[in-house]
């Protein structure tokens, strides 16, 4: 009698697996263990900011929430980085009140002005939002939000996104103001914390009706 054995049973499986004639056979070819990756690199958005007092970084965070990605503090993305995005989202307090330049008193004042003028942005879909006090500085809420704005669009990004009307604030004058419209999302951490993530939630919304993501 002949003992099968566990590698003789083996090789009894392979054959009865295989087709062909009398006189030999094919055996079918294996399925493939790993598959092309897609890039999607260019297709994913960037989330920026950074902060004085902790309120944009809180905003910041809801709006990864609500977009499901990480937001990053800017002094610690280079230019390559930003770059990888097709959709980049960016935030800003107003701190310098009423200055020309370097509104916003952090990182960004040193980033947009060292790093984004060696960036071609044309292509590349930019939405914006400021953190501001309406009270206490009405005459300036939100002034950096207009300088993200105006230095990204002089590289040639696509500003037309997520722009938000001015009712329901309560500021005098804003250099974030374009034509009637906030030129992004505006909150106000001192006076109207308890609006913010709402707003922050209906502002993903219209971002992803608009087509930016």
């Amino acid at each position: 009698m002949k003992i099968i054995t566990p590698s003789t049973r083996s090789w009894i499986v392979f054959l009865a697996a295989a087709t062909g004639g009398a006189h030999g056979f094919t055996v079918r070819p294996e399925a493939p263990t790993s598959f092309p990756r897609m890039d999607t690199s260019l297709n994913s958005i960037g989330l920026y900011y950074s902060t004085s007092t902790g309120n944009t970084e809180t905003v910041a965070g809801y709006i990864s929430t609500a977009v499901g990605v990480e937001a990053e503090e800017i002094g610690n993305v280079s230019g390559d980085e930003i770059m990888q995005h097709e959709a980049i989202i960016v935030g800003a307090p107003t701190w310098h009140t009423g200055a020309d330049e370097q509104r916003s008193g952090t990182e960004w004042d040193q980033w947009l002005y060292s790093t984004l003028p060696k960036l071609d942005m044309t292509g590349k879909k930019v939405a914006i939002f400021g953190v501001g006090d309406q009270e206490s500085y009405g005459d300036n809420f939100c002034d950096a939000a207009g300088e993200l704005f105006d230095l990204f669009q002089a590289r040639g990004a696509e500003m037309k996104y997520g722009h938000t009307s001015q009712e329901g604030y309560n500021h005098n004058e804003s250099k974030a103001v374009r034509g009637d419209k906030f030129c992004g999302l505006m909150c106000d951490e001192d006076n109207q914390y308890d609006l913010s993530e709402d707003r922050v939630k209906n502002w993903v919304s219209q971002l992803k009706k608009e087509g930016f993501m």
